[in-house]
């Protein structure tokens, strides 16, 4: 199947399934790794890691270290340490946005702040990070080490720079791609580039994957940005809203107060700075939104970042795992609609 085949918008439903059958038994092995290095003497630790790590998520995004790794033909075991570390860190800044966040639910459940406390999440988050960076040593490679911890310290800059970004409604376009590329798409980018270190390929079959990677976190962020406003809590695993009450200045707010009138304008100035944040303001912002095609344009977005994910996977064309990435991207896109 070429790249061709593969459109977003197709007409069957795309799945994570066909990159679940292909990792299933790698997966067996890092969940086994997961398990292991989440334990601790401290109870609180394993307690409140497994309530999130356990909380039914994906694994998306060391499932795509393992599918790269696939995709190359790697027939070692190495990754499966960097794929656990991938999850670690994920995990961890979970963890950590939650408190920042001071968000209520996260996967449908409670979020740990809620039940154990910021101090305890913020620790744990912590102590998961430690662990990733001893999987990244134990696995033995350097460059893979400096990969997953370059990224680590760009998704801390994402958040940071997301922070001061915050109840700000000048931020423009290219501040917010600045921000979603380094706090999501940068751990994406890593943990498929990751599979080429280990495997031994080129700096192309890398930077493939890199780009792949990083054009898929970009769209995945691009719809849970949009479907902030445009979906619900059980869909979402989240509360409804969220962003709009923290004052988050995404996309979809971005291109409503751009192509507002004054009025508008005047709302969402109020809205971002926390002084209309009811359940009917919501409603009122999600109208502005469709009125402006806020909505639709970012989902448009994340169509192209998409597509630019599934052509960085040309050089792969024939091989089998291609095509369950290439599904995995439409998969990402599909949980808008």
């Amino acid at each position: 199947m070429t790249a061709s085949t593969h459109r977003l918008g197709r007409d069957t439903s795309p799945s994570l399934d066909p990159m679940i059958a292909l990792v299933a038994q790698d997966m067996d092995c890092v969940n086994a790794v997961i398990l292991d290095r989440m334990q601790s003497r401290i109870p609180l630790i394993p307690e409140l890691a497994g309530h999130l790590i356990a909380g039914g998520g994906k694994r998306m995004r060391p499932m795509l270290t393992l599918a790269c790794a696939r995709l190359l033909d790697y027939a070692g075991t190495g990754h499966h340490k960097l794929a656990a570390a991938v999850e670690f860190i994920h995990t961890a800044t979970l963890l950590h946005d939650d408190v920042v966040d001071h968000s209520g639910m996260r996967r449908g459940r409670k979020t740990a702040n809620i039940i154990w406390g910021n101090s305890a999440s913020v620790l744990v988050g912590d102590f998961l990070f430690s662990r990733s960076f001893e999987l990244m040593v134990e696995a033995g490679s350097l460059k893979a080490l400096q990969i997953l911890s370059h990224a680590s310290a760009v998704i801390a800059e994402g958040e940071v720079n997301q922070l001061t970004a915050q109840r700000r409604i000048d931020t423009d376009e290219s501040q917010y791609l600045e921000i979603i590329d380094a706090k999501t798409a940068a751990l994406f980018a890593a943990a498929c580039r990751i599979a080429a270190v280990v495997a031994e390929r080129d700096e192309a079959e890398e930077l493939a994957l890199d780009s792949y990677g990083r054009n898929l976190g970009i769209a995945f962020q691009l719809v849970d940005d949009a479907i902030d406003y445009a979906s619900d809590g059980a869909t979402m695993g989240k509360d409804v809203g969220d962003d709009f009450r923290d004052g988050k200045v995404t996309l979809p707010v971005i291109l409503a107060y751009a192509r507002g009138d004054e009025e508008d304008r005047a709302f969402w100035k109020a809205a971002i700075a926390g002084h209309r944040t009811s359940d009917e303001d919501l409603a009122h912002a999600t109208a502005l939104m469709e009125k402006a095609g806020a909505i639709a344009d970012t989902l448009a977005r994340a169509r192209h970042y998409g597509q630019l994910a599934i052509e960085a996977l040309e050089p792969f064309d024939g091989r089998p795992a291609r095509d369950a990435l290439a599904e995995a991207v439409e998969f990402a896109i599909a949980r808008a609609y």
